[in-house]
């Protein structure tokens, strides 16, 4: 089957277009734990500093992270999430929470602890029931004119 010249309108390829770019979440991941200076950055996800410099840029620019400076002499920088990168953190959570049961059981780098003196375990769940979500829960509902659950309608 061909691919389609104008794949289904998406919010997650959407956001995928802004934070799916190589180093962009480990960018957050680390500002959201402090380490927003630069040098830290390079340290800690290993990017070639001219990538780690465009990614930056571009999360700048999304309005993900903003950008202060802390010295003026030499002038230097630190990236800080705003309220759209702090609401970027659960989708940081659920991947390390996905990443520690598939990736790596017996050798997890980091555990987080919640203000509540337990070991986090995240969980998605209904704005408006509380519940927890879970696949067979959800009914889609497209409302791109010309798509349906199951790709394009007919022409």
């Amino acid at each position: 089957m061909a691919a389609t010249k104008d794949p289904r309108p998406c919010s997650i390829a959407d956001t995928l277009a802004l934070v799916g770019e190589k180093y962009s979440l480990l960018v957050l991941r680390e500002a959201l734990l402090g380490n927003g200076r630069f040098d830290q950055l390079v340290r800690n996800i290993g990017a070639p500093r001219d990538i780690l410099a465009t990614r930056l840029r571009r999360l700048v620019d999304a309005g993900i992270l903003t950008k202060q400076a802390y010295s003026e002499r030499p002038q230097r920088f630190e990236y800080r999430p705003t309220q759209a990168g702090l609401e970027l953190q659960p989708v940081l959570l659920t991947l390390m929470d996905w990443g520690d049961r598939h990736l790596r059981r017996d050798d997890r780098p980091m555990i987080l602890e919640h203000s509540c003196g337990h070991e986090l375990a995240p969980h998605v769940t209904c704005g408006s029931c509380g519940e927890p979500v879970r696949s067979g829960d959800l009914t889609p509902h497209p409302r791109s004119p010309g798509w349906t659950v199951t790709g394009p309608e007919a022409a």
